[in-house]
C-alpha cells in the first residue's frame, strides 16, 4: 500500500536541491558581509578627539609623513605624534581656535590625546612598517590618497587576501625608495618614464622586477609563508 502520493518524490528532490541553494546563498552572504565596510571599516571615517585633516597638512602645507610619523623608517610602528609636535606650529598659529582646544589642554595637562587607530590590524597579524618602506612600498599603496583625506579612513580592507595579493606579486607595487613618501607618485609609462640608476623604465612590471632584485626581497614562498605574518 502506498502511503505517500507520488508527487512526494518530486517535492523531496526539490526540497533537497532548494536547501543546497539556500546554504550556498547563506555562505555567499556571509562572505559578502565579511568583506564589506560593515566589518572592515574600509572608507569609514572614524571620530577623533580633533578632526585632523591630512589633506590640509600634507597637500596644503606640504608636511612630510615623517615629521609626525617619526619611526616609520626604523620601527614596526609608524608612531603617533605627541601633542608637542602639534604645538610646534599651533603655539604660533590658530592659537585661539576652538577646534584645537583639546590639543592645548593636552599640552597643558601633559595628558596624551587618545586617537582612534584607523588602519588597525588584528593582534595576531604581525606587520612591520620599516621593512615595507625600505623595500620600496609607498605610503599610499596601502593607506590610499592620504593627501586627499580631510578626515582619515582606511582605504583597504586590511584582510589577509588583500595582503597576499601584494605578497604574491610584489613587483606590481614597488617604487624607488626616494619616491616612497611621494603621495603623487605615478607608475612609469611611455609618456612618463621613471629613471633608476641611469636606466629608464616605461612600465611598472620591468621596474618592479628589477627593484625586487635590487632591494633583495625574499622569495614569494617566503613572504607568503604563514609564519611571516603570524608569529
Amino acid at each position: 500500500m502506498q502511503i505517500f502520493h507520488r508527487s512526494t518524490n518530486t517535492l523531496s528532490r526539490a526540497t533537497i536541491y532548494g536547501a543546497i541553494f539556500v546554504v550556498a546563498a547563506l555562505f555567499w552572504a556571509a562572505a559578502a558581509i565579511q568583506r564589506s565596510p560593515y566589518v572592515t571599516y574600509a572608507g569609514v571615517r572614524r571620530p577623533q578627539p580633533v578632526p585632523f585633516s591630512h589633506q590640509h597638512h600634507v597637500a596644503g602645507l606640504g608636511i612630510d609623513c615623517r615629521y609626525c610619523h617619526t619611526s616609520v623608517e626604523t620601527s614596526s610602528f609608524a608612531g603617533i605624534p605627541p601633542t608637542k609636535t602639534c604645538m610646534n606650529c599651533h603655539a604660533q598659529i590658530w592659537t585661539n581656535a576652538a577646534l584645537l582646544e583639546p590639543v592645548r589642554e593636552s599640552y597643558k595637562s601633559g595628558k596624551s590625546l587618545v586617537w582612534t587607530r584607523v588602519n588597525d590590524l588584528p593582534d595576531f597579524a604581525y606587520f612591520d612598517h620599516s621593512i615595507h618602506i625600505n623595500k620600496g612600498v609607498g605610503c599610499n599603496t596601502c593607506h590610499g590618497p592620504v593627501d586627499r583625506m580631510p578626515l582619515m579612513y582606511n582605504q583597504a580592507s586590511l584582510q589577509m587576501e588583500w595582503c597576499l595579493e601584494c605578497h604574491r606579486a610584489p613587483e606590481k607595487h614597488l617604487r624607488p625608495r626616494d619616491q616612497v613618501f611621494n603621495m603623487r607618485y605615478e607608475e612609469p609609462s611611455s609618456s612618463k618614464p621613471v629613471e633608476v640608476d641611469g636606466k629608464e623604465y616605461t612600465d611598472q612590471l620591468s621596474l618592479g622586477t628589477d627593484l625586487v632584485k635590487k632591494y633583495k626581497l625574499r622569495t614569494v614562498t617566503d613572504i607568503t609563508s604563514c609564519s611571516t605574518c603570524h608569529r
